[in-house]
């Protein structure tokens, strides 16, 4: 049974004068780096199932946003072998790259083997002239063209061709241009926009100018092309290719660390898109961490707050927290390093027990730092440590908390720099780290955009919320919402015993700029430049700086930072276990406690990172409500 072909030719626009230009990314190939790119909404995304390209797509695509066409481009291949992959990969659309005649479109375009609707573009090289008339026969087999650059490749030479050529385009057929596009193209874009040879001009095509390696596209340089593209005037959250959020981030350290640093600079990419680490990730992730982890309507507490309340819950992971999610990352990137030796620092001790955890299973040696006081107040964790395997050492000097640990995991690294690979808990220290941790936590909002989008049938929250000491459970429940403006940020630091009692963390109040564990950031400091010593109730929030990605949303304005006290925070995590039977870390219990100083609208969806559990705070919680 054959398709009737008026009814399968896709309804593409006639006319592109005064219309927005569309976007197709080609070339993709690594999953991690997929997500990225599709969270800067491109139109299309290109899969090449050529195999004599080094951008040969052999992998799963992930899930992305459905208003994103998936391309599957191909090169003089059997009709079988596209309608294999179609199905397989639900593409929406087929890329036509060879010598594919016009029956040959018209074939696959009626075969009722697909089990789907898809766009037919084919692919046209050009040079310095070009004969239209060949054009005639495809048009009412095809939806698009794509005019490319002729080179020695089907594809992907690098370099564009004369644009002016199309000025005798005969067509009314919409068309994709392509050839070497990247950032130094967009005046030239412009100008052709406003030419004769523009008028059915559909969609730009971009590959090899925007990548670091075969397959790998550069996000930043992508980002801004797309912003320019459109005319757009948008802020960049994400960390720059200098290591900066903004006037935040770089690396500065001392001289004896720089090759650890820049050995991880050069490689943390590289590595995160290997297929071989994608796929050990995602499987601790899922079947040794248990992810992925709920998103949890919390029906009692919705409705006292008269809002939409979800949680999701990090507190369920194997270790009770988020931290594992970076500390399986690092210790994978670790190995494929060479290194044999773990650190760590910790303050509430739950990245100490999430690094202690993966070394024991991966049997590597495990030292963790972590303050004297911090000690104390979290015995429980410090004796899950050392049944882990790992050695505790106590920092002692300055205030015995996670700024001293933090202080003596690098003293440490220093002294041992050849088979030692420190692994940093939170969004903090000299780049590579804020964004490499970053990204490993990004799988909690990676989690949430689909998640809700079950349970609500939308992926985009009014608000996403987390507590915030350093930052890494805040850097990845907001990762893929940094440059959705619908989606409310909202930041929960500790104020201690009142912002202005000198017993306090609030960092985006009290802070300014400097220098602290290798970043430039928000610090809090005296007028000489003397660190403060913070105090909170909870270890994991008692540190006198935050992530530079962190003090960039707050500079900016795009994160919305509120500081709660002890006491709101500790009367938090009590109403939480009694309404939902939930009882929360108390670094978590902070971001709680907004309720009772934010109102929301009945219809609002608020997602909250409950970032941890509260095993480890039970005393505390006895002790303060004498229960």
């Amino acid at each position: 049974m054959k398709r009737d072909l008026q009814n399968t030719m896709q309804q593409a626009p006639t006319a592109m004068e005064g219309t927005k230009l569309r976007l197709k990314v080609c070339g993709m190939k690594y999953q991690d780096n997929i997500e990225s790119v599709a969270a800067l909404k491109p139109d299309y995304l290109g899969f090449i199932f050529y195999e004599k390209t080094p951008r040969h797509f052999d992998t799963k695509i992930p899930k992305i946003s459905d208003s994103i066409k998936k391309t599957g481009v191909f090169v003089n291949a059997e009709i079988g072998t596209i309608v294999e992959k179609v199905n397989e990969f639900k593409l929406d659309a087929v890329q036509l790259h060879g010598e594919e005649s016009p029956y040959f479109c018209s074939i696959l375009r009626s075969t009722s083997l697909l089990s789907r609707p898809i766009e037919i573009i084919k692919v046209f090289s050009i040079k310095d002239e070009f004969n239209f008339e060949v054009l005639e026969a495809y048009d009412n087999v095809c939806d698009y063209y794509l005019f490319d650059t002729k080179g020695k490749l089907p594809g992907g030479n690098g370099y564009k061709f004369d644009w002016s050529v199309l000025n005798n385009y005969p067509s009314t057929k919409p068309f994709f241009l392509s050839g070497g596009i990247g950032l130094d193209q967009i005046e030239d874009i412009k100008k052709f926009k406003k030419s004769k040879a523009s008028k059915y001009c559909y969609a730009i095509d971009v590959n090899s100018k925007f990548e670091t390696e075969p397959g790998l596209k550069n996000i930043s340089i992508l980002r801004e092309f797309i912003n320019k593209l459109h005319n757009k005037k948008t802020m960049n959250y994400n960390v720059d290719e200098n290591g900066y959020y903004g006037e935040f981030g770089g690396a500065f350290i001392p001289e004896m660390l720089y090759p650890n640093v820049e050995e991880l600079r050069q490689n943390y990419l590289k590595v995160m898109a290997e297929p071989d680490f994608q796929k050990q990730f995602d499987k601790l992730l899922k079947d040794y961490v248990g992810r992925p982890s709920p998103l949890y309507f919390a029906k009692r507490l919705s409705e006292k707050y008269n809002t939409k309340i979800y949680l999701k819950r990090e507190d369920l992971n194997h270790t009770g927290a988020h931290k594992i999610n970076n500390t399986i990352g690092q210790i994978l990137m670790a190995q494929r390093l060479g290194k044999t030796r773990i650190i760590a620092e910790t303050g509430a001790g739950q990245h100490g027990v999430a690094t202690a955890t993966v070394c024991a299973l991966m049997g590597m040696e495990c030292i963790v730092y972590m303050g004297e006081i911090d000690i104390a107040r979290q015995a429980p964790n410090v004796a899950r440590m050392k049944m882990l395997g790992a050695k505790v050492v106590p920092a002692l000097s300055g205030s015995r908390t996670l700024k001293d640990a933090t202080n003596e995991a690098i003293r440490d690294w220093i002294n041992n720099p050849v088979n030692t690979h420190y692994i940093i808990g939170s969004a903090i220290g000299p780049h590579p780290y804020p964004d490499m941790v970053t990204r490993f936590q990004a799988v909690i909002s990676e989690e949430i955009k689909w998640q809700l989008k079950e349970q609500e049938g939308r992926e985009n929250p009014d608000y996403v919320v987390a507590c915030i000491g350093g930052g890494s459970n805040a850097a990845g429940t907001y990762y893929h919402y940094l440059h959705e403006p619908d989606v409310g940020i909202i930041a929960v630091e500790a104020a201690g015993l009142g912002i202005d009692s000198g017993e306090s963390a609030a960092t985006s109040v009290l802070g300014k700029e400097g220098i602290i564990h290798g970043c430039k950031t928000l610090l809090m400091q005296t007028k000489d430049g003397q660190i403060t010593e913070p105090y909170s109730i909870s270890a994991g929030l008692d540190y006198p700086g935050v992530g530079p990605m962190h003090a960039h949303l707050s500079k900016t304005g795009r994160a919305e930072f509120l500081s709660i006290t002890d006491s709101d925070a500790m009367e938090a995590g009590l109403e939480l276990s009694k309404l939902e039977g939930i009882i929360p870390a108390i670094e978590t219990s902070h971001a709680f406690a907004i309720f009772k100083h934010k109102t929301f609208k009945p219809n609002d969806v608020v997602v909250m990172s409950l970032s941890g559990r509260g095993d480890k705070d039970l005393q505390n919680y006895i002790d303060y409500f004498k229960i």
